[in-house]
């Protein structure tokens, strides 16, 4: 095993495991183990209201079953509060923060949209106006662009302050945003590859100025291809994607390797899941794989 390269998976207990998750699921998988790494599986379950009981079971029973074993101990963020807390207090410290009165709808009444809803207008950068409470804490961003290359995606550039605005990194109701979240626990985890799918692309930039910020290393990322239902629009839980059914597990992971570009052969027809990612492994090339940010489903 390459002891330099970590990667890892890290779902969210709202729901089951679905065909887009899957793909990010065995992208991550197959790419890990054809550069002879780790690969760790971190349950994002901090968001409480959005878990769903039973949902934690029912995905780690489908990862075993589609062969995707994990290394190492699980990870739950649940019981990393400490450590976001510690980052949020040392940003602080450093004045990288500021205390936030606004709510959502004063900032869509007096913001532009950027890349991913409106942008926040600046309003309490100053201080919080006089008999109002603090809301959120945001991060404070600049006018400079952020560059990210990614394996596949190629190059990409973001402007924080005018794309996205001081970004949220404690909700109103105290639980840790997922930029913040997020960057601590790679961090955390040694993890020096991010695969994920392509609808967190345009994290990137933010993941990365609060890794500048916070005085930790920036891994390399690479967003796989999204994937679109019969309407076109992304598979998720939000649009009721059908779970993955365990029971059929070479299906599911033949039909994610297609969709990654990695056809298993006619020999492998049938084959069990152990087998065709063996196969997904020694063959693995990012030439193969789709470079788009979204990619239809065959049938």
């Amino acid at each position: 095993m390459n002891s330099r390269y970590r990667g890892r998976f890290a779902p969210t207990p709202s729901g089951p495991l679905h065909f887009g998750s899957l793909v990010a699921a065995v992208g991550s998988y197959v790419d890990a183990r054809a550069n002879q790494g780790a690969w760790l599986l971190r349950i994002e379950d901090l968001d409480t209201p959005r878990n769903v009981a039973g949902a934690l079971d029912t995905i780690l029973r489908q990862l075993e079953a589609c062969a995707l074993l994990w290394d190492e101990q699980i990870v739950y963020q649940s019981r990393r509060v400490s450590l976001y807390q510690a980052a949020l207090e040392q940003l602080r410290a450093s004045g990288q923060v500021f205390a936030c009165a606004c709510s959502r709808k004063e900032i869509a009444d007096s913001s532009v949209l950027g890349i991913e809803g409106p942008i926040y207008p600046g309003t309490c950068r100053a201080g919080v106006t006089a008999g109002r409470s603090a809301r959120t804490w945001r991060m404070r961003v600049s006018a400079q662009s952020i560059r990210a290359v990614d394996l596949l995606q190629g190059e990409h550039l973001q402007n924080l302050e005018v794309e996205v605005g001081d970004f949220v990194v404690q909700r109103a109701d105290g639980i840790f945003a997922y930029q913040l979240t997020v960057v601590v626990d790679d961090a955390a985890q040694g993890i020096t590859r991010v695969v994920r799918g392509a609808d967190l692309l345009y994290s990137t930039a933010r993941q990365m100025w609060l890794q500048r910020a916070l005085r930790l290393v920036t891994p390399e990322y690479l967003h796989l291809p999204v994937a679109l239902g019969d309407r076109g629009t992304k598979l998720s839980k939000q649009t009721f994607a059908p779970a993955i059914d365990a029971t059929h597990a070479s299906a599911a992971v033949g039909k994610a390797l297609r969709f990654l570009g990695h056809a298993p052969p006619d020999a492998l027809n049938g084959a069990a899941p152990r087998d065709l990612l063996a196969w997904a492994v020694e063959h693995w090339n990012l030439a193969r794989v789709p470079a788009a940010r979204a990619v239809p489903v065959a049938e």
